[in-house]
């Protein structure tokens, strides 16, 4: 056999154990598509399955979207939601041991000699006719008090800022895991072919800065399809990158290189089975609407001088915590399914008392006004606000107090969210913690019970919604007990 028709052999070899392989492949991804009732649909604006396949949602849904705004850094519940006369009463005194305990502190207070009682740093007052109590450093929000639900004992066991914020926002402490957004996109779909169906901002605060870092995970879809991760907007010209066409390129022109280009991607998935190629020619085309959406989703010259005013003097700029609560309604108007703002800063180790007011006064105005604009456009109704973040921040001191320097350490044993719209009863408080706001006392609600909470505002079963990874059918919620909060519904 001479060299030419040896390579031909081995090459015909290696074509065959190609193909076979390939072949395997296939016949192994049709059985796991049949096995769990989904199929590919590379006409569908979502990519890759519809909700129906799905059996989604379970239930009539309490919520046709979601608004997520989460505080990065660990936002202090004792200065903001949670006073208590006891605090009053052993200010600049040592925590009991019966109510510190055993748990584990992290590295920046496990060495302090002392653990001195901190009251809140202003006072607040018992506000709307539930009487909630909010800290003065939120005058706004005081205003909007019969709108919320305010959950008193979100609990973690995480009490590291990477961990936590993971663990906040895909249920899992280590990365590679599916964001609740991701989960509401794969789960429901889009109602807006012009936009994705998830959507994130980051905006920077005056406290802390720069505040924790935000990474594009937060909002990815982990081991769902591609085609659910999050899409991130920036503030400036160009919110989204490398949408626009290259100078010289006509839309017309464009429309005719993605038909050309989605013929080659779905005669390729059509041999390949390959999902992501389906995601490949959705997402093309997804950017291509975007052109056009976008544009008209950031000019806000529509916008009244009177709802410009609502969001404070700082909605003109672009990047701010209120032009992306401006941008979040737009959004919301349009009928994004999910919308999460991430307001980074709120890490008050030291000099918590410059920090903490500087922080407050960059989401108070902005925060209220997005409330009571989707109120006044009737969209409240049916649109979920929750207002979180990963952990609370210790009853007692980081160093010392009355000092420039003083501040809190992170406390996940209990603090404190709120939620808003879609059915949930205003005005009340969820959970009771102790006299010191250190521990649960009544009505714990772990994280897990959050997420699937949020879920069941959505019209899905969190127990019956999951998908395939590594062996597993893997869930938000994980395999350990969760449980709707059912008593913050009205």
């Amino acid at each position: 056999m001479n060299q030419s028709n040896e390579f031909e052999n081995r090459l015909h070899r290696r074509v065959f154990l190609g193909d076979s392989t390939r072949g395997i492949g296939a016949m192994a991804l049709g059985s796991l598509l049949a096995a769990t009732g989904r199929s590919l649909q590379a006409d569908s604006p979502r990519g890759a399955i519809d909700s129906q396949t799905l059996g989604l949602p379970h239930f009539k849904p309490r919520a046709k979207r979601v608004l997520c705004l989460f505080q990065s850094g660990g936002l202090s519940h004792v200065d903001l939601f949670d006073d208590k006369p006891t605090l009053h009463e052993f200010a600049g005194t040592e925590i009991p041991p019966s109510i510190k305990g055993s748990q584990r502190l992290t590295g920046m207070t496990s060495g302090q000699k002392a653990y001195l009682v901190l009251p809140p740093l202003k006072p607040g007052k018992r506000s709307g006719q539930g009487g909630l109590w909010i800290s003065d450093l939120l005058p706004h929000l005081q205003t909007v008090a019969d709108d919320l639900c305010v959950i008193k004992t979100v609990n973690t066991e995480a009490i590291n800022h990477d961990p936590a914020i993971t663990f906040m926002n895909t249920g899992n402490q280590l990365p590679g895991y599916a964001s609740i957004g991701a989960w509401a996109s794969y789960g429901l779909g889009s109602i807006n072919e012009n936009l994705p169906a998830f959507v994130a901002m980051v905006s920077q605060g005056t406290g802390k800065n720069p505040g924790q870092p935000i990474f594009s995970r937060l909002w990815g879809s982990g081991f769902l399809p591609s085609s659910y991760q999050g899409v991130g907007l920036r503030p400036g010209a160009n919110p989204v990158l490398y949408l626009n066409n290259p100078p010289g390129v006509e839309r017309e022109q464009r429309r005719e290189l993605l038909d050309g280009l989605q013929a080659l991607n779905q005669l390729h998935a059509d041999r390949s089975g390959d999902p992501e190629t389906l995601t490949r020619i959705a997402a093309y085309e997804m950017a291509f609407r975007m052109q056009a959406s976008v544009p008209d989703l950031t000019d806000t010259r529509d916008e009244t001088a009177e709802v410009l005013d609502s969001y404070g003097p700082e909605v003109k700029r672009p990047g701010s915590y209120a032009a992306n609560c401006l941008l979040a309604r737009r959004l919301m108007q349009r009928d994004v399914r999910f919308v999460q703002l991430f307001h980074r800063g709120w890490d008050q180790h030291i000099a918590i008392s410059r920090q903490l007011p500087n922080q407050c006064r960059d989401v108070d105005q902005p925060t209220a006004a997005l409330l009571k604009d989707l109120k006044r456009l009737g969209m409240l109704e049916d649109t979920l606000v929750v207002f979180l973040t990963e952990f609370g921040r210790t009853v007692f001191s980081q160093g010392k107090i009355d000092t420039p320097g003083m501040g809190r350490d992170h406390h996940g044993r209990c603090f404190t969210v709120w939620l808003a719209g879609a059915g949930i009863k205003g005005g009340m408080e969820y959970g009771v913690t102790d006299d010191f706001c250190y521990n649960i006392a009544e009505k714990p609600v772990h994280l897990r019970d959050l997420h699937a909470t949020i879920l069941h505002c959505l019209g899905i079963d969190h127990e019956r919604f999951s998908y395939p990874f590594r062996g597993l059918n893997v869930r938000l919620t994980g395999v350990e007990p969760a449980s709707v909060v059912k008593d913050i519904f009205a």
